[in-house]
């Protein structure tokens, strides 16, 4: 997938962390600026963007605007 097309990924905060990854690996970079080692978390292919972010103290839609903005 280009970088055009990743920005037309629709992010929602039920995605497991492993499909967002999947389908935008740029993501990694807003979880590894907050802390969230995702990629490695054997959780990850279970676990929501939700989730994730409410486990380590974040907004899950700062996260997703976040995100969104590092995939323009």
């Amino acid at each position: 997938m280009n970088q055009k097309e990743e920005g037309k990924i629709e992010i929602k905060k039920g995605m497991t962390i492993a499909e967002l990854l999947k389908l935008a690996p740029k993501a990694m970079e807003v979880f590894f600026k907050h802390g969230m080692y995702c990629i490695g978390c054997p959780i990850a292919s279970g676990e929501t963007l939700e989730e994730a972010a409410l486990a380590h103290g974040l907004d899950p839609e700062e996260i997703i605007k976040e995100i969104k903005e590092a995939l323009k």
